[in-house]
């Protein structure tokens, strides 16, 4: 018991804030009761007073539980981003469970990768810096000798020739002098940080090395045996070997240091000096540079794009999905107006997971197929439907039907979005949203998909349709046994499943987006009624790098209202194609074996003459009918050699095959 009363003293004086009551004597009652109710007072024997107080430090207690679990159970307590996320994901299930009709239109805009009131404006990206800098050439790192060949005096073929043979010794010698210097450096670095310990190959080396020098100064290598040919030889070799070596020791960081200032200040130099010639200077950092100049977009053409492409430029689509039968129906367009020209190409197209086929219209890539294979191309009059149909083989859908790959990806879709982050799902202000009032939304929902959270969907979407169909192979085992190819695929998948989680892939995404040359986000909204049905979704994908000097948004507003489909332009095609009253599609699937079949006729047919080919030829020039046997001696039977007369029909019909 008086432990039990230490302990609880000493919890009330850390609750208290470790503040201490002065002993009063027991006739000062006022002062005691006005003590904190959440302290005990164990100087004063008063039975009424301790249980006033204990009560107290109870309930005290139970607001403290009750206020904790508040702030971290966010089943019972949910904040406002969890209050977004789980109206969206009951908004998202209710709509992929039942029918729906959906109306999209995308449009395109750029805009520079860097603001131009960025502090950034005008630097370069980290990978840019490295590889313009590796590759950067000083404006005198080449010698004389290159410039020799196109001095004044190249006119006179015969003085070039001659001077060019009188320097190949010369020039040997000072290519094999550096070259061996060259190697003697980095053989010192190298030793200097204990990788190059000398070895009985090193010690060879170096003395054919020197064999090979000596026998160079002999007679057998003077300047008039000594050829062009030789000399290319050696540069080949030296550039293999000696030049790799050499351009990876030029990755110290110091002597990059060096190359990045030279750099800059002939950037620099290069943007004051006034050019006199007609064309621009060749770029200190050469071929390579000069690529990423090209694929460098500037500001003119930016705005450019923007005036004459992706203001007249829109992609439109509607679509009707049919949950129970697994079926999406959808028609494609591309379509470009201006003042000067009009042009719209579509595409209906249409999936069947229960029938394991779709159905697209083929007149968009019918004028593409006819210049690569005119001859299997049919003709529009040849075609008895605008659509045609292509279907799995059966072997294919016997392993695995891809009604159970459709609902496994579904569901994985779903589980995935629900194991994501709360803080990736907030509710957002729509009271000046033009186009939530356009779709009578009351609230509206924002999720970012940046290349974490992408690549962490990414990661859980492949391990739940694993899981999923894991559990469809452990559910039909007499039609995967022991052995069979589904079942150890997912095997050896889910072992390397294992080995990661879903947040690596997105860590992933995020070095490729930092070291390569292309950045991505994607930010959706989702609009809600009352009843947290989905009513409309509008997408922002941003797509650009530094290496294009741009970032291309594509803004896609969805409509999932019957008002909406009913009166769009491309809902007429919808029904023409695949409604109840469209003409059945044409058999693809038969289209392409009579195809294959045209084919392997052709083949045997080929290969028939090739047979009759060389039975001719065996029959023109046999042995017995020119008289000589194999070795080309005449045979001992005369009586069955030819006459001239039949050898030069012969020849002539050998040459007329």
């Amino acid at each position: 018991m008086t432990s039990i009363a230490l302990l609880v003293g000493s919890a009330s004086l850390v609750l208290a804030g470790c503040q201490s009551t002065p002993a009063s004597s027991t006739s000062n009652l006022s002062s005691n009761s006005s003590a904190s109710s959440t302290m005990m007072d164990f100087s004063v024997a008063n039975a009424a007073q301790s249980q006033r107080q204990g009560q107290a430090f109870t309930a005290s207690q139970n607001a403290q539980a009750a206020r904790y679990e508040q702030l971290f159970d966010q089943e019972k307590y949910p904040n406002t981003e969890n209050q977004a996320k789980s109206h969206l994901l009951a908004a998202i299930r209710q709509h992929l469970a039942t029918e729906h009709v959906a109306v999209a239109t995308a449009n395109y805009r750029s805009a520079p990768f860097i603001d131009p009131d960025s502090i950034d404006a005008g630097s370069s990206s980290l990978l840019r810096t490295i590889i313009e800098t590796y590759v950067y050439q000083p404006e005198g790192a080449y010698s004389e000798s290159d410039d020799e060949p196109y001095n004044d005096d190249y006119n006179d073929y015969d003085d070039a020739k001659d001077s060019i043979e009188s320097n190949y010794p010369s020039d040997y010698d000072k290519s094999r002098a550096e070259a061996e210097a060259e190697r003697r450096a980095i053989a010192a670095i190298l030793a200097e940080a204990g990788e190059n310990e000398p070895t009985s190959s090193d010690t060879n080396s170096d003395n054919e090395y020197a064999y090979d020098t000596a026998d160079y100064d002999s007679d057998d290598y003077s300047s008039d045996n000594y050829s062009s040919d030789d000399y290319d030889n050696y540069d080949e070799y030296s550039s293999s070997t000696e030049g790799m070596l050499s351009g990876m020791s030029g990755l110290s960081p110091k002597t990059m240091a060096a190359k990045y200032e030279a750099m800059q200040m002939a950037k620099q130099q290069a943007k004051t000096e006034t050019v006199n010639r007609g064309s621009l200077p060749m770029s200190s950092t050469g071929m390579i540079g000069n690529i990423l100049d090209m694929f460098h977009r500037t500001p003119e053409q930016i705005a450019a794009s923007n005036a004459y492409q992706y203001e007249h430029l829109t992609f439109n689509s509607v679509s009707q999905y049919r949950p129970k039968q697994r079926q999406l129906q959808s028609v494609y367009s591309y379509d470009y107006a201006t003042p000067t020209i009009s042009s719209s190409i579509q595409i209906p197209l249409a999936f069947d997971f229960n029938n394991s086929s779709v159905v697209v219209d083929p007149s968009a890539i019918v004028p593409i197929v006819a210049l690569v294979n005119p001859e299997n191309t049919p003709l529009p009059a040849q075609m008895t439907s605008h659509t045609v149909s292509f279907g799995l083989p059966e072997s294919v859908t016997a392993q695995l039907p891809p009604a159970v790959l459709y609902d496994a990806m579904l569901n994985a879709i779903q589980n995935s979005m629900a194991e994501l982050a709360p803080e990736h799902f907030s509710a957002v202000d729509i009271s000046g949203d033009t186009f939530a009032k356009e779709v009578g939304a009351t609230r509206a929902v924002k999720v970012y998909f940046g290349s974490q959270q992408s690549g962490e969907i990414i990661g859980k979407t492949l391990k739940y349709v694993t899981k999923s169909l894991q559990e469809y192979v452990d559910a039909n085992p007499d039609k995967y046994p022991d052995g069979a190819a589904l079942k150890t695929a997912l095997a050896k998948v889910q072992l390397y499943n294992k080995g990661y989680q879903s947040a690596d892939v997105g860590s992933l995404l995020q070095l490729i987006e930092a070291i390569g040359p292309i950045s991505f986000n994607q930010i959706n909204y989702y609009y809600l009624d009352s009843s947290d049905r989905l009513l409309a979704k509008q997408q922002r994908v941003n797509i650009g790098g530094d290496f294009m000097g741009s970032t291309t948004t594509m803004l896609n507003q969805v409509r999932y209202d019957k008002a909406s489909f009913n009166r769009h332009a491309l809902t007429p095609l919808l029904t023409e194609s695949f409604g109840s009253d469209a003409m059945p599609p044409i058999d693809g699937n038969a289209w392409i074996a009579t195809q294959r079949e045209k084919k392997d006729r052709l083949q045997t047919a080929r290969y028939a003459r090739y047979d009759y080919q060389d039975s001719g030829n065996e029959g023109a020039y046999s042995s017995n009918e020119y008289g000589t046997n194999e070795y080309g001696n005449d045979n001992d039977n005369g009586a069955d050699a030819v006459d001239e007369s039949r050898v030069d029909d012969a020849q002539d019909d050998m040459n007329e095959k």
